[in-house]
């Protein structure tokens, strides 16, 4: 097989297409940096690391608060994945949380957890769904498929008489043409 033959379309290179096109409609960078960083901010104070034969405990007495800003963490990154309209939420969430585990989990997982959740909480709130490409406008066009029903009527500007009639559209009774002055009566 050459450089120049083209490969068969295969079920991994199709898979890997439609993932791409998942992945581009959603900040996914900013859940998976997310997402990652409620891993350290929950794992180390329950962590014991051994250096030979001395045993290190990271054990503190937030550690129930470092497990929920973790899994909360975690939980906001799969939510900026599947519920794309929740990213300022999540992404100023994420910050938020960020900053208060830096006193509540040992800086923050040793500011690896920290500085992840910025990032991401920072990515989630910038990024803007982009504009779909312009074939796939006009297919939804074509289909019908819009949220909107088609108006009966394009120019609203103008207002147009009800059932055709061609009496004044005035419904004050304030009007000259009613034989009123202009002045509203009481009784």
């Amino acid at each position: 097989m050459s450089a120049e033959t083209p490969a068969a379309g295969g079920q991994f290179t199709l898979r890997r297409q439609q993932f791409r096109a998942w992945r581009g409609t959603r900040p996914f960078w900013a859940g998976l940096f997310v997402l990652l960083s409620g891993l350290p901010i929950a794992y180390f104070p329950y962590a014991n690391l051994q250096i030979g034969h001395l045993t290190l405990a990271m054990a503190t007495t937030a550690g129930a608060g470092s497990l929920i800003i973790g899994v909360l963490l975690v939980v906001l990154g799969v939510s900026l994945w599947f519920q794309k309209h929740v990213r300022v939420f999540a992404g100023v969430a994420a910050i938020l949380l960020a900053l208060v585990s830096i006193p509540v989990s040992n800086l923050g997982g040793f500011l690896i957890g920290f500085l992840l959740a910025i990032v991401g909480g920072a990515m989630a709130v910038a990024w803007a769904p982009g504009a779909p490409p312009a074939g796939q406008l006009a297919t939804h066009a074509a289909e019908g498929t819009g949220g909107a029903p088609e108006a009966t009527d394009h120019d609203t500007t103008v207002i147009r008489p009800v059932d055709g009639l061609d009496a004044p559209n005035d419904l004050s009774g304030t009007n000259p043409a009613n034989g009123a002055n202009g002045r509203h009566s009481a009784g």
